[in-house]
């Protein structure tokens, strides 16, 4: 029997959004007939997480995450034990997405990483493992990740794009890598290479949908059923059969977020 997929990240509030044109049970339908039994919702805004708690309660399959991205801004700042409060819902496994964007947001940055602080703060309090997002912030990442003792919690690199050394230093730290549709692209050279070397028991796969669609779907929205082209592309990579694949970074998922219990 084919071993389940996991989404380890992405959006299911945004592709039942009006503007998304999508039906989420026909969505979720695709996911299961492409062989993805689970998934995890992640908050970017506190105004829209009780929306994405809703999605996780009414899917015995989907579990939710709680934060605030880096690039959402907002008048007031949320406390740790704001996040710890709202993390104490049996649906919620995991504290972020949270961590540094010097991509996207300009300026004096100081706000961002007091807030990527405050947020592994939370995670420790309430012993959640943490998932980080991280664009064109590599250093200051792994190095707030290391002031703040980050590994007390662990968690996961998302969407990673880095090379190798940023990879090695990520999991030192005790996190774990994920990758997303962009492994799929013919000119993501070094990512490959980074999912050719990585250690089986620290990778994971996910769509970041609706963002992101892999190879064939590149250009559409993307949608978790699509994580099974991730999953076929690091599979070649390593020259591993799918299944092993999928068995590894499901049982991983469980392993990261131990309050995901399996349905």
């Amino acid at each position: 029997m084919q071993a389940e997929l996991v989404d380890s990240h992405c959006h299911l509030d945004l592709l039942e959004s009006p503007a998304a044109g999508e039906d989420l049970e026909g969505v979720m339908a695709v996911a299961r007939a492409n062989g993805v039994g689970y998934m995890l919702c992640i908050g970017v805004t506190l105004a829209r997480f009780l929306h994405v708690r809703a999605i996780a309660e009414r899917y015995p399959n989907v579990f939710a995450s709680v934060g605030l991205h880096p690039n959402e801004k907002t008048d007031v700042e949320p406390e740790p034990t704001a996040l710890e409060r709202l993390a104490r819902h049996p649906r919620v496994v995991a504290i972020g997405e949270t961590g540094l964007d010097y991509y996207r947001s300009e300026g004096g940055l100081d706000w961002q990483r007091e807030r990527f602080r405050r947020h592994i703060a939370a995670a420790k309090a309430c012993g959640l493992p943490l998932v980080i997002h991280s664009r064109s912030a590599a250093a200051d990442t792994l190095r707030i990740l290391e002031e703040e003792g980050a590994a007390a919690a662990g968690g996961v690199m998302h969407c990673f794009s880095e090379d190798w050394a940023t990879a090695e230093a990520a999991m030192g730290l005790g996190f774990y890598i994920s990758l997303s549709g962009i492994v799929t692209f013919p000119r993501a050279h070094t990512l490959q290479e980074v999912a050719r070397r990585l250690p089986l028991d620290r990778l994971l796969v996910e769509t970041d949908a609706p963002w992101l669609a892999p190879v064939p779907h590149r250009g559409k929205p993307n949608q978790p059923a699509y994580v099974r082209h991730v999953a076929e592309r690091v599979a070649a990579l390593r020259g591993l059969p799918l299944d092993e694949v999928a068995r590894a970074t499901t049982d991983n998922f469980f392993r990261l977020f131990s309050r995901a219990v399996p349905a």
